[in-house]
């Protein structure tokens, strides 16, 4: 094979990507992104040994977080670049030697890692390093990679709230002693499961420090209706999850007559009080990140993406495609600094949208501040039985078939029922009219898959009101993932003993049937079934 990554839910025939991967990724990206790990298992071994004498270094903490964010799905899939992150990490590893203190004889290889001269070689490293050959016990190798795909999607999240000045020492000090704990040779599965829920507890801290941090700078989202489609004129469509690559285009596009639209996960930024103000922030454009390709097809304006969401642009339109961040794709324009003059230069080089074309509107901005502040109103009415059950339909879209699942389970929830819905998932069923319970709407978008922190919140504060466990109340999820963000996501909510959660489109292909009935029998994960079946057993 040229290749192996499971670690995304579209892996190719449920098993594993071995020539390319679906998303994309050819093999010489996927080896690198396997080097990429290989060297932060050393980096990290070194901070922690740092951590434990009371040293840290932030610069090494800030490439922990992005180099890992690098190698989540849909992210990076530059080569050269992915190179450049290796050979970044060999002066970072240094840094942290140089707080760990003198070598000791046990540190393992990863410590000592040197990268080859060129990126053939490095491709020939990373092939060596990759998933299979990470432990010949399979379950083992599973619970190795359920943690390390966890860190990859915290470090999504950790890396948001970095960059708008959030952070947490104990956020940094778990990702070290994870990636150091994944050079053990011999670990025990008791060692592993107790791994990945301390993984999962301090995501949820994670997703924390990022609520706080896009609350402080935009304010609470609000409730609010976003019109879908283009209006006349320059327009600059923005993709991804950052808020703050969002503002800034805002505030330099200001006066020059180019609208901004936002798409895929960048829907909830209409309900943020500090990002609606500006007036050309005109509306959303197409729907989940998967129909790009047939979605930006002769649209006259520029496209940019801020964080993991990216397909192979087609030739049509690839000429107007921008990416930032930690965003790579070969022969694209990347954005340094947020300087995005050469985007909104592109936008009106294009001669703009020739007439109007909204084609409907969205509700979005149901954050936890926004339904906690009519808590009592539904709590009343699910006391006097006009609200009988919730339901948390949400989480990652992808183009494999059976994810008409979801929009069907929306459809046919009782009319005395709840739907709150987050992540690019919401995009399955946020078209329907669904009406609402004296005055409740019964579909409420409580925003990206940033904002799990503020379903958790509610889902507490429910709890609270009715004085009992989570697990008690007349609440389901259903969720659907994609990548490693959901992976992360599942592990805060497994960390918070929620049981019962259904789980599609279909399971991940790294988990061995041995850890999948662990899961099973400790936590009552399921497969999803039919609408029909699984309706009947919720409310049942």
């Amino acid at each position: 094979m040229d290749m192996f990554c499971f670690q995304c839910e579209q892996a190719a025939k449920g098993v594993g990507c071995e020539t390319v991967g679906v998303c994309g990724k050819t093999p010489d990206a996927a080896a690198l992104q396997d080097l990429i790990v290989h060297q932060l298992k050393g980096i990290g071994f070194l901070a922690h040994e740092a951590r434990k004498q009371d040293k840290c270094n932030e610069n090494v903490d800030k490439f922990v977080l992005e180099a890992l964010f690098s190698t989540v799905t849909n992210v990076n899939f530059d080569a050269e670049r992915l190179a450049d992150i290796v050979r970044t990490g060999v002066k970072v590893r240094e840094e942290a030697k140089g707080l760990a203190g003198k070598e000791k004889p046990d540190w393992p290889e990863t410590t000592r890692f040197e990268p080859a001269a060129t990126i053939d070689e490095m491709v020939g490293q990373g092939a060596a390093v990759g998933v299979l050959s990470d432990h010949e016990n399979e379950d083992i190798r599973s619970l190795r990679q359920l943690l390390l795909y966890g860190l990859k999607g915290m470090a999504a999240y950790a890396d948001h709230a970095y960059i708008l000045g959030k952070t947490d020492e104990t956020v940094f000090a778990f990702f070290h002693e994870a990636l150091a704990a994944l050079n053990k040779a011999d670990p025990t599965v008791d060692e592993l499961v107790a791994l990945n829920m301390k993984c999962g507890e301090v995501n949820v801290r994670t997703m924390e420090i990022l609520d706080e941090a896009h609350t402080t700078r935009f304010g609470h989202p609000e409730p609010v209706k976003v019109k879908t489609g283009l209006l006349a004129g320059p327009a600059i469509v923005v993709s991804g999850h950052d808020l703050l690559d969002l503002e800034q285009l805002l505030k330099q596009a200001e006066g020059t007559g180019v609208k901004i639209y936002t798409h895929g996960e960048m829907l909830p930024a209409h309900g943020y009080p500090g990002l609606r103000k500006y007036g050309h922030l005109a509306g959303h454009f197409g729907t989940a990140w998967q129909n790009q390709q047939k979605e930006f097809e002769n649209v006259p304006a520029a496209f940019l993406f801020t964080t993991n969401c990216i397909q192979r642009p087609r030739s049509t339109y690839e000429d107007r495609v921008f990416t930032t961040g930690l965003v790579a794709w070969p022969g694209l324009t990347h954005i340094q600094g947020q300087d995005y003059s050469a985007v909104i230069a592109k936008a009106k080089e294009l001669g703009g949208v020739p007439q109007d074309s909204i084609v409907g509107e969205l509700m979005t901005g149901f954050g936890r501040n926004a339904v906690l502040n009519v808590a009592d109103k539904v709590v009343e009415a699910v006391k006097a039985g006009a609200i009988k059950h919730f339901f948390l339909v949400g989480g990652c879209d992808g183009a494999k078939p059976g994810r008409n699942y979801y929009t069907e389970f929306a459809e046919k929830t009782p009319k005395d029922t709840v739907v709150l819905t987050l992540a690019c998932g919401k995009f399955r069923l946020n078209h329907l009219e669904m009406g609402d319970i004296g005055g409740i709407p019964r579909l409420l978008d409580v925003g990206q898959c940033n904002d799990a922190y503020s379903a958790i919140k509610i889902a507490g504060a429910l709890a609270e009101a009715f004085d009992c466990d989570v697990n008690e109340l007349p609440l389901s999820l259903v969720l659907s993932w994609y990548e490693q963000k959901a992976v992360v996501i599942l592990l805060s909510l497994l960390s918070m003993g929620i049981k019962g959660i259904r789980l599609g489109p279909s399971l991940p292909a790294f988990i061995t049937p041995n850890i999948l009935n662990f899961l099973v029998e400790n936590f009552d994960i399921k497969p999803i079934k039919s609408p029909e079946e699984d309706l009947a057993a919720m409310l049942g």
